[in-house]
């Protein structure tokens, strides 16, 4: 069974990280793994000092840099234990049974993508320590590592409730239409009222589309309201958002597969950038 895999580092978005993955997992009935990475600290070495400073002032230093780095590890260390405790007693408490934590050292990045095939699905935050409460910063980590893996991703934003409705930004293609087919295939969002969205484009068989997927979520037993709408995408998408209430948007990251090196559509960008609500990105 595929495990929820959610990502929790010592920033306040940490919080509702946690919450979003118990939310999943028991969603879901999916085991959850709460991951923690410890980046390596770049500090100074012999080369970088030997043109500033004298030699016995540089030797002096370095023993002082490698005593601080080597204090810094094991804080880093601790920190992350008990990081990963906290969210294990959590999710036990709430009453998630399959529960587990991994610390890894090196690049977030690299970690998760190495554990990209135990997962089938990803949480973390819309941001991270260097940003904190900036929801107009996008962390660096989302942007990369949304280029790069194939698993849905969960992001949160810096306060997590858990979902009474979602909207699905729906335009008939692939990605789309694989968000369409996940939803339907398990119960992450079950119990939820769907808002069905599309912003009306130059595809022929749009509406034909939109009528279809309408109609399978209907016959899989959501409470859909489904509405066809024109106009500047992502505004019309947030404007949608607020004036209904959607606890949670789903949208597809790319127009086409070839699209990928440019990282996401500008539209589901701009939503990233500036949701203050749950996104679900599909690839």
């Amino acid at each position: 069974m595929q495990k929820i895999l959610a990502c929790i580092d010592e920033s306040t978005w940490s919080t509702s990280v946690q919450d979003a993955a118990i939310w999943a997992a028991q969603q879901l009935s999916n085991p959850l793994t709460f991951l923690h990475s410890i980046e390596k600290q770049h500090l100074p070495n012999s080369q970088d000092l030997s043109g500033a400073i004298g030699l016995g002032a540089r030797s002096k230093l370095l023993n002082e840099i490698a005593t601080l780095d080597e204090l810094r590890a094991k804080v880093a260390l601790q920190l992350g234990k008990e990081l990963l405790a906290t969210a294990e007693t959590k999710a036990l408490a709430a009453g998630c049974s399959q529960v587990t934590t991994e610390q890894r050292h090196g690049e977030f990045i690299d970690n998760l993508l190495a554990l990209e095939n135990t997962a089938g699905l990803i949480v973390m935050g819309h941001s991270g320590s260097k940003t904190d409460k900036k929801l107009s910063i996008l962390g660096t980590h989302v942007e990369s590592l949304l280029r790069r893996i194939n698993t849905p991703v969960l992001i949160t934003p810096h306060d997590f409730t858990a979902p009474q409705s979602f909207m699905l930004a729906y335009d008939g293609r692939a990605t789309t239409e694989a968000a369409l087919e996940h939803i339907l295939t398990n119960t992450l969002l079950s119990g939820l009222s769907c808002h069905l969205v599309t912003i009306k484009n130059k595809h022929p068989d749009q509406q034909e589309k939109f009528q279809a997927a309408t109609q399978r979520l209907q016959d899989a037993g959501f409470k859909v309201t489904a509405s066809y709408l024109a106009g500047n995408i992502s505004q019309q998408l947030a404007a949608y958002q607020q004036e209904h209430g959607i606890d949670l948007i789903v949208m597809g990251a790319f127009a086409s597969p070839r699209l990928r090196q440019f990282f996401l559509g500008s539209n589901t960008l701009k939503m990233l950038e500036n949701s203050q609500i749950p996104i679900l990105v599909m690839k």
